[in-house]
């Protein structure tokens, strides 16, 4: 069954692959970006003659996740245009890569407007309508960082834990209206996405230079990254979309709490499964075993 999605951060990267592979798949998709008519203007006509050219429903809409009104907007937009909203892939984030002490608060706060807040944001404009519905999914692209915790990204680091919790918590409680989520967990990856070339840095530039012997690790970064894959094996984003694509098509009920893409080899499967056997235990004996499963799909 085809559904309408909204996507998050779909000007590059997985948002814009994420894009292409649901619109592939026959889905009504709405790929949101900021300034749709301005630096985005090439990136959202791309998509636009795709849709033409392959027959495919994709659709482009201004959202920027650093603005309650344009969330709002974006939502209200879909929902005259398409009469509902049945999924939202929360795709929207930016990397910092830095030494922690080096990033000034603004920094840090920048970064959690764009990586928490705004998922809040878009949030809060979609689940009025799936609440009305009593139907939905909330998808959201988190990290396998919030596992691992790799060195010189802090600040991106505690984004993504800082969203996976909010993730959690607010599945709880939207369960409760047949709204199901699933987080993604993408692994690192050194090509086919903008993350590492338009990373933010450290806005002290003294604080940095104190840590300069680390340096060396720092550049070596990408490269140790490149040494987790598997030879010949093809890390590419890619993946990650398609994994996005396959939650999509399943039926409700039916699609996993979480779901890792990751070439590294990083373990955060089995990290994951004793957290939710823990949680769930947690739960359960606070008494709210109900708020673990989506209401109208599980008895």
């Amino acid at each position: 069954m085809s559904s309408v999605v909204l996507i998050t951060g779909a000007a590059t990267g997985i948002g814009n692959l994420t894009a292409r592979a649901l619109a592939a798949a026959g889905h009504t998709v709405y790929a949101s970006m900021r300034s749709v008519r301005g630096r985005n203007a090439g990136h959202a006509e791309e998509l636009l003659r795709l849709g033409r050219r392959e027959g495919h429903d994709i659709r482009v809409v201004e959202l920027d996740v650093q603005s309650d009104a344009s969330a709002e907007a974006a939502v209200a937009t879909i929902l005259e245009d398409a009469g509902r909203l049945d999924t939202v892939v929360h795709n929207a984030g930016h990397l910092y890569v830095g030494y922690v002490e080096a990033f000034t608060p603004e920094d840090v706060h920048r970064l959690l407007d764009v990586n928490v807040v705004g998922i809040q944001r878009v949030n809060r404009a979609v689940l009025p309508h799936m609440r009305s519905r009593r139907s939905g999914t909330l998808l959201y692209v988190g990290s396998t960082t919030s596992v691992v915790v790799p060195p010189f990204l802090g600040p991106y680091v505690a984004s993504k834990f800082a969203a996976d919790a909010l993730a959690q918590v607010t599945a709880y409680e939207v369960g409760r209206f047949g709204i199901g989520t699933t987080i993604v967990m993408p692994g690192p990856f050194t090509q086919g996405t903008e993350h590492f070339p338009n990373a933010g840095h450290a806005g002290d530039a003294a604080r940095t230079s104190a840590y300069a012997a680390l340096d060396p690790m720092v550049a070596r970064n990408e490269k140790a990254t490149e040494a987790l894959f598997p030879p010949g094996v093809d890390a590419h984003p890619r993946a990650v979309a398609d994994e996005i694509a396959r939650i999509i098509a399943l039926p409700a009920g039916s699609r996993p709490f979480r779901t890792v893409v990751d070439f590294s080899q990083a373990g955060v499967e089995e990290v994951n499964e004793v957290l939710r056997r823990a949680q769930e235990q947690f739960v359960t004996r606070l008494g709210f075993g109900e708020l673990l499963h989506v209401e109208g799909t599980q008895s």
